[in-house]
């Protein structure tokens, strides 16, 4: 059992992605995602799904290579953030405290044991739309787009993981997250490692990285409302020519109904809707799956594609 500060981060509150190609990828996620650039300079863009209560959602940033940069949470409280803060530094992990993003406060960096940058803030600033995208109904934050694929929010990240145990059990002591599900190799090893914040079935995602490379993003998720969304999405990409990698089907792991894409930098990006699963017990027992019951592949029967274990960005 966790303790009672379990949830004293609130959610994932966004990501920033490395890509080789910005301009094509600040495409896929403006023109196909509808997501909204709030600020950009040289290099760099900010961009909101339409129902954000925040001013971004992810940092787009040009590089070398794709992958993953910072990844940050919001915590439900200053005294929340304390406490994480605390218990990061007690875990010998902590880099110290920056300014904040793009409407975010001070912000309290650190890294996984696996390397990847991390951060939690409190402060933040909500999004205030303008008259070009002013909602009909004063309780979501912005117009909904009605184009695209209409990302609604940000879902979970996946990262890739050199050792998914370390890495689970850091942030399980870190930010006081709560495992919903795994996969137990015969081994005795994990091969994955599912964790959550509230009553989503999960927000942040460890899976074996097979190259041992460190520091590698799997995939991050986005949600549209709907199952047809989703549908609808496969044939927006078949359009635009983007790579479907897997999809649309639904996993056994957690319910999602998804789709898998790799976006131009290389990314994978998936659109999840996990339906009406939500974990209300406080008790509610881990759900572990055995190497055995993972060959028989996701919930319809399809089997996971070969690429889904071995391509993660940057693609080593």
């Amino acid at each position: 059992m966790t303790d009672s500060t379990a949830f004293d981060v609130a959610h994932l509150a966004n990501v920033e992605l490395l890509t080789p190609k910005f301009e094509e990828s600040l495409w896929f996620f403006r023109d196909l995602l509808a997501m909204r650039v709030v600020e950009q300079s040289d290099g760099v863009a900010y961009l909101r799904t339409w129902d954000d209560y925040e001013r971004y959602t992810i940092k787009l940033t040009a590089s070398d290579a794709a992958g993953v940069g910072r990844t940050s949470f919001r915590a439900a409280s200053q005294e929340a953030l304390e406490r994480r803060v605390a218990a990061i530094e007690a875990l010998g992990l902590g880099e110290g405290w920056v300014d904040g993003e793009v409407g975010t406060g001070p912000t309290f960096m650190f890294r996984d044991p696996d390397g990847h940058s991390m951060a939690l803030y409190y402060e933040t600033e909500r999004y205030v739309a303008g008259d070009e995208d002013r909602p009909a109904l004063k309780n979501q934050a912005s117009a909904f787009p009605g184009r695209g694929v209409n990302a609604r929010r940000i879902d979970h990240i996946n990262y890739l993981g050199k050792d998914v145990e370390a890495n689970g059990e850091f942030l399980a002591q870190a930010l006081g997250m709560r495992e919903s599900e795994r996969i137990r190799l015969d081994s005795g090893k994990f091969a994955a490692w599912w964790f959550h914040f509230g009553l989503k079935s999960y927000d942040v995602v460890y899976s074996d990285d097979w190259k041992k490379h460190g520091n590698r993003l799997h995939h991050i998720a986005f949600a549209p409302d709907t199952r047809e969304d989703i549908l609808k999405a496969a044939d927006i990409f078949l359009e635009n020519g983007i790579y479907i990698e897997s999809g649309p089907h639904k996993h056994a792991i957690n319910q999602t109904f998804f789709l898998y894409v790799w976006e131009p930098g290389g990314n994978r990006i998936e659109f999840a809707n996990a339906g009406a699963r939500l974990l209300l017990d406080p008790d509610q027992p881990v759900v572990e799956w055995s190497e055995e019951e993972r060959k028989k592949g996701q919930a319809w029967g399809m089997k996971t594609i070969e690429s889904f274990h071995t391509h993660g960005t940057p693609v080593v």
